[in-house]
């Protein structure tokens, strides 16, 4: 059973030690370990989501399962260390919502929790007045954002920890309910 609730800064240490599960081992089949190092540089949690309210935690049996969350602001991925942050807020009757920083633990893969982020992401950008949300993929979550509605919209190369990891711009029409 899934549950899910807001993240906390008292979640900061664990939902680390998830994210670094999730670069390590999800993004094996896809990245060479020079990749994988050069993801903990760029990827990794914007603490702003925390305290802006837009970042979740979804508990499985009471344990943290998987992380994620939306943004209101300019930056599209990133944590807190990555240079070319912005914090400029978006004007939704123009802009997307950005979906940042989705992270499952690799024992709870494939169960629902990426699923369960994506729409609580989503349900949260669409009562704020966004309709659409644009995202930052990798390799590992390209399909299960094909599967979640998210169409590709360019592909590109980020090399600012090393080497260049893969990534995958994409966005998705948020239906108005």
């Amino acid at each position: 059973m899934l549950d899910h609730r807001y993240a906390t800064r008292d979640d900061l240490r664990v939902i680390a030690a998830l994210m670094d599960a999730a670069i390590s081992e999800l993004q094996r089949p896809f990245l060479s370990e020079t990749q994988i190092e050069s993801s903990r540089a760029i990827m990794g949690l914007d603490t702003q989501l925390i305290d802006d309210g837009t970042y979740f935690v979804v508990l499985m049996n009471g344990t943290i399962a998987g992380c994620g969350g939306w943004s209101r602001r300019a930056t599209l991925y990133g944590s807190n260390a990555t240079p070319g942050r912005d914090a400029a807020l978006l004007d939704p009757a123009y802009d997307p919502a950005r979906i940042r920083a989705m992270y499952t633990h690799p024992a709870h893969a494939r169960r629902g929790v990426g699923r369960q982020v994506l729409a609580l992401c989503e349900q949260a950008a669409r009562a704020e007045g966004f309709k659409e949300a644009e995202l930052m993929g990798t390799m590992a979550g390209e399909p299960l954002y094909r599967a979640c509605g998210y169409v590709p919209i360019e592909r590109l190369g980020d090399d600012r920890g090393g080497a260049t990891v893969p990534l995958l711009r994409m966005i998705k029409q948020l239906a108005l309910a």
